[in-house]
């Protein structure tokens, strides 16, 4: 398996900024902290002081090992600030308590906790135009500094399916062990082909390659699959997969932007790719979708998505996902899918399948293969800021699921 690192992302000492000195937006970060934790059920502690329910009350214990660096950050810049204080050390989730459990109670009261009237002021304290646009040059810029890192470190906490989006497990109770997880990787490819109609002599484009296990399943049942990825590193390693399968013959693995794409397909699919598209460019990429479906035929998708209410509050926010993860990132909502669908193309969508709570148990697998196997990135080369940042955005993602703020669904679209 190959791995090429990307130094302009792995050297996480680079990108975090220092903390600033505290002053009056520490103060003020301070007080607000104090406010929104009598309406949190969690308990943090900071330098012998105890915000929040008492450590009685046996709640998830955030502990602020650094609490100038901590609430200054936060007074700097309260959307990024709480992810880059832990990427820096300066607080972690006490002992006893799960960085996810600390997390969710403020993702589950996240609408009331931040009012409408912020969003409105947010520009006055976040910064505003840094996401960049998903042009072609662009896209393939913000696909690189995520996908490109190392095949190896992926490969670190996915199973062998290799597939970086939602499991779908037959249930949920018992909770999902890592033992279940390719299994519940390869029904939710299943289960979108089957939405799409895919079965022997189908003619199927997927945008977004993925390290091609997709591309394989299609390829199995008897389908021709034409694969597009702007992710030289995943273009690779779903050759040699491709190859390894045994099904070369039927799977075209193309390193092009689905703007460039021409043809007729009976079937199109995209998993998780959605989000990296922009919302500027939704209509562009449901009218090539509509441009390449051939009479009768079906397109599927799987996407992250987010309440309309929120997509709309929170649209041109600039915030630590974008900054560290997802650069270019917008999660639509299925209101703004359909709308786009209807204003821009001659699709419907048909169904919708939800399944948010199998994401939460993904991204808890992920994590705790990411932390167990850590040595084995480390051994690639980057660094415990690294880690930290990995480890809070799992967990972030996990309480956005786990709480319901987040959802993902196998979305069907027809004429």
């Amino acid at each position: 398996m190959t791995s090429t690192l990307n130094p302009t992302v792995s050297a996480t000492s680079d990108l975090l900024p220092p903390a600033p000195a505290p002053g009056l937006r520490s103060t003020i970060s301070r007080q607000v902290i104090r406010r929104i934790l009598r309406h949190v059920p969690v308990t943090v502690t900071s330098a012998g002081e105890v915000y929040g329910a008492p450590l009685t009350a046996q709640l998830p214990v955030l502990e602020v090992r650094d609490p100038a660096r901590f609430f200054a950050r936060l007074g700097r810049s309260p959307m990024i600030g709480v992810g880059e204080s832990y990427m820096a050390g300066e607080w972690v989730a006490a002992p006893g308590s799960d960085l996810a459990d600390v997390l969710s109670p403020f993702a589950e009261r996240l609408t009331s906790l931040i009012k409408p009237t912020f969003y409105k002021l947010r520009h006055a304290v976040l910064p505003r135009g840094l996401n960049p646009a998903n042009t072609k040059a662009g896209a393939r810029k913000n696909i690189e500094a995520h996908y490109d890192l190392s095949n190896d470190m992926f490969a670190a906490f996915l199973d062998e399916s290799l597939m970086y989006s939602s499991a779908l497990f037959p249930r949920l109770d018992p909770a999902p062990a890592l033992a279940d997880l390719e299994e519940a990787q390869l029904r939710k490819v299943d289960a979108i082909l089957d939405h799409a109609g895919v079965r022997e002599g189908s003619r199927v484009l997927e945008i977004g390659t993925g390290w091609g296990t997709l591309a394989i399943r299609a390829a199995q049942r008897g389908a021709h699959v034409t694969t597009l990825t702007i992710s030289s590193e995943q273009a690779a390693l779903a050759q040699q997969r491709v190859d390894d399968a045994g099904v070369s013959d039927h799977v075209d693995i193309a390193l092009r932007d689905y703007r460039d794409q021409t043809g007729t397909f009976d079937a199109v699919v995209s998993v998780e790719m959605i989000e990296a598209v922009g919302e500027e460019y939704w209509p562009t990429y449901f009218a090539k979708i509509d441009d390449l479906l051939a009479p009768g035929g079906k397109a599927a998708i799987q996407a992250i998505l987010i309440g309309h209410d929120r997509m709309v509050a929170t649209r041109d926010t600039y915030t630590w996902i974008h900054k560290y993860i997802f650069p270019g990132g917008m999660l639509p909502s299925t209101e703004a899918i359909s709308q786009v669908l209807r204003q821009h193309t001659g699709l419907r969508v048909s169904n919708i399948a939800p399944f948010g709570r199998h994401y939460a148990h993904t991204l808890r697998l992920w994590r705790e293969r990411f932390l167990a196997n850590w040595d084995q990135v480390a051994a690639l080369g980057f660094d415990e800021k690294f880690k930290r940042m990995w480890e809070f955005y799992l967990a972030y993602c996990e309480a956005g699921f786990r709480t319901g703020y987040l959802d993902v669904a196998q979305i069907t679209i027809e004429r």
